[in-house]
């Protein structure tokens, strides 16, 4: 019967985590649907300030070149790393702290590399073996633009002043519920477009060509780091809501295979009690 009672014990605790972890995944699904709707709503704007950002960039040349595009040797690099503040998401957080090694070990090998975290689990790992210049985890308790573009603007100010050649940005690309794409993009300096050179369409601009990059700068690299954190935002409830829809499954699956092994003791039990009784009564015959 002590056998019964840690079966029966066991059920109770299994079927416990089942209604959590089937909950976490119901409460993720409802955040991924708004956390989906707005980076799918963002990600076209974005792309499209970038690409005419550097087209015009690339037109630029000699003194009227942006300090944000200036090509320096790099000694210096600071590494965005974007995770979460919560667990229980699979890998979404692991693939970031392996992608930010990796940089760390092979990309970067031989130069100071610094990091500014972005969640809680990136940066309780980062912070024991590298130097976090800052961590910037409190974002997420109020996910705004404005809050974002602090951010941005501080790492802007550092790449400006020198304080580093290279800013990287280390996330979860968000490709639908069950996929996330660890991508690294860089920051600063701004990526020239592809092939070097500007486009062949002739604009007449007003104002002039350098006032408006000089506009324009700010705002795109704002909004790259703003589509990152909503790409990583999304990805985490994808990856929670997946990974707490496989949790409950092995819960269920273990939930009866327990009930079996319960139902089987529980039988063998009555049987054995059964001949016990009809043993007794023989005895008693004989």
């Amino acid at each position: 019967m002590a056998n019964l009672k840690e079966l029966r014990s066991r059920i109770t605790s299994v079927s416990s985590t089942m209604q959590i972890t089937s909950a976490m995944k119901m409460v993720s699904a409802a955040k991924l649907n708004k956390a989906q709707m707005a980076i799918t709503a963002m990600r076209p704007y974005a792309d499209k300030l970038t690409e005419l950002l550097q087209s015009l960039s690339a037109s630029l040349e000699g003194d009227s070149a942006s300090a944000y595009a200036e090509q320096r040797e790099v000694n210096k690099v600071l590494v965005v790393a974007i995770a979460s503040n919560r667990g229980l998401a699979g890998a979404f957080n692991t693939n970031i702290v392996k992608a930010v090694r990796d940089l760390y070990q092979n990309q970067y090998q031989g130069k100071q590399v610094d990091f500014v975290s972005i969640g809680k689990k990136v940066n309780d790992v980062v912070s024991k073996t590298h130097t976090v210049v800052a961590n910037k985890s409190e974002v997420f308790d109020d996910l705004t633009f404005a809050n974002v573009a602090a951010i941005a603007e501080e790492l802007m100010q550092l790449f400006t002043e020198g304080a580093y050649d290279k800013i990287v940005i280390v996330y979860n690309k968000f490709r639908n519920a069950a996929t996330q794409d660890v991508t690294t993009e860089q920051f600063l300096p701004i990526v020239p477009i592809e092939g070097g050179t500007a486009t062949n369409v002739d604009y007449l601009f007003e104002p002039s060509k350098e006032e408006i990059v000089e506009q324009l700068i700010p705002k795109s690299l704002k909004t790259q780091l703003y589509k990152a954190i909503r790409d990583s935002f999304a990805s985490e409830h994808g990856a929670r809501m997946t990974a707490m829809h496989k949790a409950t499954d092995n819960a269920t699956e273990l939930r009866d295979a327990l009930k079996l092994s319960y139902n089987k003791a529980r039988q063998a039990a009555i049987t054995n009690e059964i001949l016990e009784i009809v043993g007794g009564a023989e005895a008693l015959n004989s």
